[in-house]
């Protein structure tokens, strides 16, 4: 798949290879550092890995804005973090403002130095099979019970950055946990290239999906100046509000698909409130998710 860009320049490929070296630069000694926090008490392995991510954003050359206030465990009750999903790089964006482990596909476990951060920051790797499906719900449980909060993109795939997938109800089955955890729905869009608005024909300089390499797209995006992405973080809400997963999911796939679209129009955005959806609306997909 080719990516909507010019032909490279002297300035961005050094742009890239700076870009890239001080990626590993950072990474290899963070490897480390992490190793460490992980074997001690208390959350300093939750707050390196979120610097990390932060860090690893910004050498990339993302500028990360944030609306909204960011949810945080009250009496006692952990946070689920929901969010759309259109590329790798969401994982160091999200991760850098988010408080939480990430639920990630089984693919990540394999993928260079994303992979390995992942694993050190306890990530639960869902693969999706049959036989595997109750020990990585159980160890989401285990996860909210002792304190962590979870990072969710129940898409299930990434999407092409023009629209927001469908939800699927089944990753909301850990919000049901006896730690009684509360959601918190999360739009991200990358909204500038160049230091001007994007559009649907350069959206796959930040998206991943198809058949896109990892390296080339990301060396294809470190040559890129003026990129900045938005996370729209929305009013959290209470699992228990809804009759089932099903009207839950939906819920709020419709309210963050709808913050992407504002974002994708360049509309002022602001934090949206959940909403219930009535008996004969749940479908996936819809308007509101396309812009």
């Amino acid at each position: 798949m080719t990516l909507p860009l010019a032909p490279p320049s002297l300035t961005s490929r050094l742009r890239a290879l700076r870009r890239m070296a001080a990626v590993f630069a950072w990474t290899a000694p963070s490897l480390l550092i992490q190793a460490v926090c992980v074997m001690l008490p208390g959350r300093a392995k939750v707050a390196f890995a979120k610097l990390y991510w932060a860090v690893f954003a910004r050498l990339l050359g993302l500028h990360v804005r944030v609306i909204g206030e960011l949810a945080s465990r009250s009496s006692d009750r952990p946070v689920i973090y929901v969010s759309n999903h259109s590329s790798w790089v969401d994982i160091p964006v999200v991760g850098g403002v988010l408080d939480g482990c990430f639920v990630a596909k089984g693919d990540v476990a394999g993928w260079p130095v994303v992979g390995t951060i992942a694993r050190l920051g306890r990530s639960v790797f869902v693969t999706r099979q049959r036989g595997s499906t109750v020990r990585e719900r159980d160890k989401m449980q285990g996860l909210l019970a002792g304190g962590d909060n979870l990072i969710l993109f129940p898409e299930g795939t990434s999407s092409d950055g023009s629209r927001v997938l469908p939800f699927r109800s089944s990753f909301f089955s850990v919000a049901q946990s006896e730690a009684r955890p509360i959601i918190q729905p999360v739009s991200v869009v990358y909204d500038r290239l160049g230091g001007l608005p994007t559009g649907r024909a350069n959206r796959p300089v930040f998206a991943w999906y198809g058949d896109m390499d990892i390296a080339s797209h990301a060396w294809r995006m470190s040559r890129c100046a003026g990129l900045r992405v938005t996370v729209l973080l929305h009013t959290p809400i209470d699992p228990a509000r809804f009759p089932n997963r099903k009207a839950m999911s939906h819920a709020i796939w419709r309210t963050v698909a709808d913050g992407a679209a504002t974002l994708r129009q360049n509309r002022p955005a602001r934090p949206l409130v959940v909403s219930e959806v009535p008996g004969d609306d749940l479908v996936g997909g819809g308007d509101e998710a396309f812009a």
